[in-house]
């Protein structure tokens, strides 16, 4: 029996010389190369509903686990958002269908334009209007001559506006100096 454990033990050395030696010889073992994408992921498009061709087209990026998992993830919550609202849509034509079939023609045209309203994009949102910009000169203490009171007050009212108008727009009001 020892003499079995010891045979063991020898082979056991004398194969990892020879790896060791092999190793060395060969010019050593490169190991596991990163992988980098390999730029064949085709995404699932985002600026339409989805349909049967865009899930069979679907390709992802391999990495050295599998497939990118954040590409996998986007293109799961895509298609579960477009099942959804598939499904809801489903839903609200058949409540269309038997509100017809009822003879409830009021309730259908409601379902209707609710539905074409849903479908339709929404309408791009105004741009914001632009402040008036309020410029105040200054002059320098020694070389000017004294204003008018009516043109100070009315400096003073403008700052006043400024500082409301930033205010209901929730910035902080600028002093002019």
């Amino acid at each position: 029996m020892s003499q079995l454990l010891l045979f063991i033990v020898v082979a056991l050395v004398v194969g990892t010389i020879v790896f060791g030696v092999t190793v060395l010889l060969s010019g050593g073992d490169s190991g596991l190369t990163p992988v980098e994408p390999d730029g064949r992921s085709l995404p699932l498009p985002s600026d339409r509903p989805l349909d049967e061709v865009d899930i069979s087209r679907t390709r992802f990026d391999t990495a050295w686990r599998g497939y990118r998992m954040a590409q996998v993830d986007q293109a799961l919550q895509r298609a579960a958002y477009d099942i959804g609202y598939k499904g809801e849509l489903i839903g609200v034509l058949e409540a269309e269908v038997t509100a017809l079939r009822e003879g409830r023609t009021a309730d259908a045209d409601a379902l209707r334009k609710a539905r074409e309203a849903a479908i339709a994009p929404a309408p791009a949102a105004p741009a914001p209007a632009e402040e008036p910009e309020i410029v105040v000169e200054a002059v320098a203490d020694d070389a000017a001559e004294p204003a008018e009171p009516a043109a100070e007050e009315k400096v003073e009212e403008e700052k006043a506006a400024a500082a409301k108008t930033e205010q209901k727009n929730g910035e902080e009001p600028v002093e002019q100096r």
